[in-house]
């Protein structure tokens, strides 16, 4: 069975940072690319960012450039996202996805390019 499981989540004070990990089980994802989303109720779910097999490739959502760091242990099948300078419109639940093909797509952006998703970790940024 294939499991995404995200850690690392919390409640932090605004300009704060946290570091999220996603732990993947079942199955290797070390040649697949791997996101981050998120989602806050009655809102679709928002890319972060995504990394490619070996790192080579970051593609980053505008809301977020120059304050989060998307990175991977593929001998640990993990993946990491570095939040930091934190602010309360961050606050949300965060979700690690498996992409569905081996390479990132044009449409990175989309959930539906992932076939994998974690059960989310909510984040939440205080004023």
């Amino acid at each position: 069975q294939v499991q995404l499981v995200e850690s690392g989540g919390g409640l932090v004070q605004a300009g704060g940072s946290l570091r999220l990990s996603c732990a993947a089980s079942g199955r290797s994802f070390s040649n697949y690319p791997m996101g981050w989303f998120r989602q806050t109720p009655g809102k679709e779910r928002e890319f972060v960012a995504i990394i490619n097999w070996s790192g080579g490739r970051i593609y980053y959502g505008d809301s977020v450039k120059g304050r989060f760091t998307i990175s991977r242990d593929n001998a640990k099948n993990t993946v990491f996202l570095q939040m930091n300078s934190l602010k309360p419109e961050d606050t949300a639940v965060y979700y690690c996805a498996a992409g569905r093909k081996l390479l990132i797509s044009d449409t990175y952006y989309s959930p539906d390019q992932y076939d994998y998703w974690g059960q989310g970790t909510q984040v939440t940024v205080s004023s």
